[in-house]
């Protein structure tokens, strides 16, 4: 995507993390979110508590939804699993780069199965956790098992999603000209670790500002605590609108 220049096209961008245990405190975050054009996150904490039933909520308002919840299995039950996610509707989720590429076509096979027995209006995108933002390169090479740098593991698992079929993957903003360059302008990055200026890092280790995750090519934002933690959530959006239009 070409850098934002507008309000539209900067909100397309953001995905709202929408970290709540219940569907109260969630649907608090989006109402006043409604209209503004962002991405919602459907995580683990909250997909686990409320189900298939705050799907259709953020969806009855008008949400796109990327349901974050990093399928890792072997490929048949994958599959299946793929191919329930998409008859919800929602419009792109996520399996780990970590299970292999029989897993990762797989669940674009589930997805293909539900499209083929139109279940589905529409497929949704799918994309590949490659390392989470929190994993350092002590944590990787030490604990996890992988030899080399964090970003010589992610660029190893972007393009073995890209020869998947995938459509893009989960990544830090900092391992994105990489991905670019080994899978093409085209291949989509997903990438958390965002936090504005001055905001807590939290548990993330490989993170930038909304505004350097933008110049370095990212296609969506993935921004959970500085929004929805906020005492103001619409304002603190708001904040983020206005680093990523500023000329």
């Amino acid at each position: 995507m070409a850098l934002t220049t507008t309000r539209k096209e900067a909100a397309a961008r953001i995905m709202v993390g929408l970290d709540k245990p219940d569907v109260q405190s969630a649907l608090k975050v989006a109402e006043q979110l409604e209209g503004t054009g962002c991405w919602v996150k459907v995580g683990m904490e909250l997909f686990y508590a409320a189900g298939h039933d705050i799907v259709r909520e953020l969806k009855r308002r008008g949400f796109r939804i990327f349901l974050d919840l990093k399928m890792h299995d072997i490929p048949n039950t994958v599959r299946g699993g793929a191919r329930s996610i998409a008859r919800m509707g929602i419009d792109m989720f996520n399996v780990h780069a970590a299970g292999g590429s029989a897993m990762m076509q797989a669940a674009m096979q589930g997805v293909s199965d539900a499209v083929q027995a139109c279940e589905v209006q529409a497929a949704p995108l799918v994309i590949a956790v490659t390392q989470l933002t929190s994993t350092s390169r002590e944590t990787l090479n030490a604990e996890i098992g992988i030899p080399g740098s964090v970003e010589e593991a992610v660029v190893r698992y972007a393009v073995l999603a890209k020869h998947a079929g995938l459509q893009g993957v989960v990544a830090s903003p900092l391992e994105v000209a990489a991905i670019k360059s080994a899978c093409g302008e085209h291949f989509l990055t997903v990438t958390p670790g965002i936090r504005p200026a001055g905001a807590a890092l939290g548990d993330q280790t490989r993170v930038t500002t909304p505004r350097e995750a933008v110049d370095g090519g990212t296609d969506f934002l993935v921004i959970g605590r500085p929004i929805v933690a906020a005492s103001d959530p619409a304002q603190a959006f708001e904040s983020i609108l206005k680093e990523l239009t500023q000329a």
